[in-house]
């Protein structure tokens, strides 16, 4: 029977004792094609449970007075949104508020910036994109976010979070 199925000539007792395998190996072939697709089943990616935002520490700020309250001063909290992309995730983003550089922000980092209110320019950028500026109209009535991403070509971007 084991040289019909495999097309090769065995001597007779050799076939006796191969012939019973044949079926085994089979079914465990079957079971095992079975059994894998629910085994990596459980080893699918799942989105990790959200986690603070980290602040910038002290030693990274270039202009403490930006972020330092104070009287009639309205805080504007920027932050690096989290990313699982390897190729921007440790890349560092600088911080400039209207054109000075203060700070820098990694992934899952915020820094809270005390301005005056008005129209101020909140701008990003990497190692490898130009600067890019967002007018910001800081108001004390509205909660003052922005959001620190980067696009699916890896290009760095800032928007107003409205809340």
């Amino acid at each position: 029977m084991a040289s019909r199925v495999f097309g090769v000539s065995l001597g007779s007792r050799r076939a006796a004792r191969v012939a019973p395998l044949v079926p085994l190996a089979a079914a465990l072939m079957a079971a095992a094609a079975l059994a894998l697709p629910l085994a990596l089943g459980g080893c699918a990616e799942e989105r990790a449970p959200p986690m603070p935002f980290k602040p910038v520490p002290a030693e990274r700020i270039g202009k403490p007075g930006y972020t330092q309250p104070g009287e009639g001063l309205v805080a504007v909290d920027v932050r690096r949104e989290r990313t699982s992309n390897l190729i921007v995730k440790f890349r560092d983003a600088p911080v400039y508020i209207d054109g000075e550089p203060v700070t820098d922000l990694m992934d899952g980092e915020h820094v809270t910036f005390y301005l005056l209110p008005g129209v101020h320019r909140i701008g990003v950028t990497t190692q490898f994109d130009p600067v890019i500026e967002l007018r910001f109209l800081v108001d004390p009535r509205y909660t003052n976010r922005a959001s620190v991403t980067f696009d699916k070509d890896h290009r760095i971007g800032i928007r107003r979070v409205v809340q």
